[in-house]
């Protein structure tokens, strides 16, 4: 318990919890430049004056980056490992030889929480904190970060921990460290992102108008590709209407990542000759439906969601009021989509029995380490902030319960059965543009990322285990027959 102890959260770290509750907040941006920031001029000047230097850099290089001539994926990624000063990987360290079997002791341990042994759970976490390290290989580091939930649970902290190590890497300056390992070193984001564009363009052929409406936009990396795709179409660009829905973030101003991403946007559409309308709401996602969107039939109407329906609550959790993820596919259904891009976090861990939703997770982000381990050097210091990330996921896989487990990831069967069932039909993968993707993973990444398909889900994984899933969607009483 004294080791446990270390784990909580110091005075100033509860400080920076805010609980705050945002309210919908709308946004419009034009290819004029007109912000609407709300009335605040405080919020514009905390909007103006980054926390420090690094955070500042790191503002500058997103402005840079979107605002690239040639923005694509490998030119980001050149300019991300120039400022990161990433070191390449030299091929996989070996590791210390396990005389135990973590494993095994982890699963244990949660059985013992879980049938509040407490004795018997402090011995176990005593063993696997002498095997585990953050700094060690895969297996040592896996288990050091599951060893912080279950102690997180143990003493009731979970919640606090969880919001402690989000924002150590929410900063700007760590979601483009963890975006460009994830861009270096593994295919999920840039197939997803390019397959994403590529339906998008072709979505609007031969028409003048598009809107986007897109979950969980955050920083946009992936659309600049797409404004310098439609700048060149043939005949000239079409007019694009752009509306970020996201969840708004605790504080005085829920809205700012979006205004910042609306802000990137529009400079990158003029810079490419696009005409571009940007509309956000800082809302819950389910709160938000068709009517709040203008929805003009003269457009060609593209629904985008990238991992972010893995934080919407299930039945678990709602009991008084329709499930939030049925609410959201529905609404989606009544918005009468050319086509709805669906991209998943593929996982079982969000079941009420914490035994199981232990293993499950284990298995999961036990594949997710093995990754990082073989394509990433031990000391890389930008892996230590992307296993940052991961820990304050499993924490709150681990030792959050009720509203505040936020994690809670369907794997690809489920998201099928509740499309199907809210009135999407599945549209057709194109075996061309299948093939191309999978001959790119292996080409350029490493042997072990699969690409698969099943029932029309284009699979994405690491040894066997899917990591991601990705499927396109359509009213179920359109009959274009869009194909990817």
């Amino acid at each position: 318990m004294e080791e446990a102890n270390k784990l909580l959260p110091s005075e100033n770290d509860r400080k920076t919890l805010d609980h705050g509750r945002g309210r919908k907040k709308r946004l419009q941006v034009n290819d004029d430049m007109d912000v609407g920031v709300g009335r605040s001029s405080k919020q514009k000047v905390a909007q103006s004056q980054p926390d420090s230097e690094e955070e500042a850099a790191a503002c500058e290089m997103l402005d840079r980056l979107m605002l690239n001539n040639e923005p694509s994926h490998a030119s980001m990624q050149q300019e991300l490992l120039s400022f990161m000063e990433l070191e390449k990987p030299r091929g996989r360290h070996a590791g210390a030889r396990h005389t135990v079997d973590l494993h095994a002791l982890l699963i244990r341990c949660a059985e013992a929480v879980a049938t509040n042994d407490l004795q018997g759970a402090v011995d176990l976490l005593q063993r696997i904190r002498h095997h585990s390290s953050p700094t060690g290989d895969g297996t040592q580091r896996l288990a050091h970060c599951f060893t912080q939930g279950l102690e997180a649970r143990l003493l009731g902290t979970g919640n606090q921990m969880y919001k402690s190590l989000l924002a150590k890497c929410g900063a700007t300056t760590g979601t483009l460290r963890v975006y460009q390992m994830y861009m270096a070193a593994c295919s999920i984001l840039p197939v997803s992102y390019l397959l994403s564009n590529k339906i998008t363009y072709n979505a609007i052929a031969g028409r003048k108008k598009l809107h986007i409406v897109h979950y969980g936009l955050g920083h946009g990396f992936h659309l600049p590709d797409l404004l310098r795709m439609l700048s060149s179409r043939e005949g000239g660009p079409p007019e694009v209407r752009l509306t970020s829905i996201d969840n708004p973030l605790p504080g005085f101003h829920p809205g700012q990542l979006i205004e910042e991403t609306g802000r990137r946007l529009s400079d990158c559409a003029r810079q490419f000759r696009v005409p571009f309308k940007f509309h956000a709401i800082a809302a819950k996602l389910e709160a938000v439906c068709a009517d709040d969107l203008d929805i003009d039939p003269d457009e060609v109407l593209v629904v985008v969601s990238h991992f972010c329906f893995k934080n919407l609550m299930d039945e678990s959790v709602i009991l008084d009021r329709p499930n939030p993820r049925d609410t959201v596919l529905n609404n989606i259904t009544k918005m009468r989509p050319k086509v709805f891009i669906h991209d998943i976090a593929n996982g079982s861990y969000s079941g009420a029995f914490f035994v199981p939703r232990f293993r499950e997770a284990l298995n999961h982000f036990a594949a997710v380490f093995d990754a990082m381990d073989t394509i990433m050097l031990q000391e890389n210091q930008n892996r230590l902030l992307v296993e940052e990330w991961l820990a304050a996921c499993a924490m709150n896989v681990i030792a959050c319960e009720g509203v505040d487990r936020v994690s809670r990831p369907h794997n690809y069967k489920q998201w099928q059965v509740r499309s199907e069932r809210a009135g999407l039909r599945q549209l057709p993968l194109n075996p061309d543009i299948v093939q191309t993707y999978k001959d790119k993973v292996k080409k350029e990444y490493r042997k072990h990322i699969v690409i698969n398909e099943d029932q029309e889900w284009l699979l994405t994984g690491w040894k066997g285990r899917v990591i991601s899933a990705f499927s396109t969607w359509t009213a179920d009483d359109d009959t274009s027959g869009l194909r990817k």
